[in-house]
């Protein structure tokens, strides 16, 4: 199994992934190994999350968007076509407890990972990954992080 180590070091391509790390770490600690590594950081906790609006917002201050993002899907999708990792080495976002949203709303939860997996996937802006850290139902397509 891949690593974020390895991630991080360019050896695996960017996407959405479970990850399951060897040991719980803050999300500061997760910081500072994706700052020292030359990326750039963004978090979102879950906890704080746990509905379609929620995870929006939450999403347009960890990944600083623009005043006029719009808080919907289609806003997301746009301002994600933006994100550029500039002079680091690419983005990583940590989402946290992102289990919640996908019991409680599994369709927002789809939309959600689908717009994040197409910006992790585009060849543009410098690489763009996703960590999904916590419990939660296991979503088809999502490989596996160590």
């Amino acid at each position: 199994m891949s690593t974020l180590a390895d991630l991080l070091a360019g050896d695996v391509e960017p996407h959405v992934f479970r990850w399951v790390p060897p040991a719980t770490a803050a999300p500061d600690d997760v910081r500072r190994l994706v700052d020292e590594a030359g990326w750039r950081f963004a978090h979102v906790d879950g906890a704080g999350a746990p509905t379609k609006p929620a995870l929006l917002a939450a999403l347009g201050e960890a990944l600083e968007f623009p005043a006029h993002y719009g808080a919907n899907f289609d806003a997301l999708a746009d301002c994600l076509h933006d994100v550029d990792a500039g002079d680091r080495a690419g983005t990583l976002l940590l989402w946290d407890d992102w289990g919640r949203l996908a019991t409680a709303q599994p369709s927002a939860f789809a939309v959600a990972l689908t717009v994040l997996g197409v910006r992790a996937d585009a060849k543009r802006g410098g690489p763009f990954a996703v960590l999904l850290r916590g419990a939660g139902p296991a979503p088809a397509g999502v490989p596996l992080l160590g």
